[in-house]
């Protein structure tokens, strides 16, 4: 057996992980935050914006991390999946996030948040000497 063959596959079976993980991250984010976003000092919806700076620090983390655009992507989606879901009626009528100012900016503003985190770490990586976007 080839040593080196046996390192590369050790090598993408780690990286799978990792981001299998940064996506896993990403749903957890959303679950916490679709239950949380109502929480306010005032009316100000600390919460749902504390929610979006997580989701947001976390695609541009993950995208340093990997030296990827999927670093960003994954968790993104985990969120976007997760929160979206959570916000569609249910047949009983109940509904988590609702239509409210905290649920708007808990969704708009994380949605806008993954957009960026995402722009941000594709012309970052694209700006970097050397490489190319994976």
């Amino acid at each position: 057996m080839n040593d080196t063959t046996g390192r590369h596959g050790a090598r993408s079976l780690v990286t799978v992980g990792v981001y299998g993980m940064l996506f896993v991250l990403g749903v957890v984010q959303g679950l916490i935050g679709s239950f949380q976003y109502s929480r306010t000092a005032g009316s100000v919806p600390v919460a749902a914006l504390v929610s979006c700076a997580a989701i947001l620090a976390t695609c541009l983390l993950g995208a340093w991390a990997m030296h990827s655009a999927s670093g960003a992507i994954l968790p993104g989606m985990g969120w976007l999946i997760t929160s979206f879901v959570l916000s569609m009626p249910v047949s009983n009528g109940s509904v988590i996030i609702t239509d409210t100012a905290p649920g708007k900016t808990y969704l708009y503003g994380g949605t806008l948040s993954v957009a960026v985190g995402v722009v941000v770490s594709l012309v970052a990586i694209a700006r970097r000497p050397g490489t190319q976007p994976r």
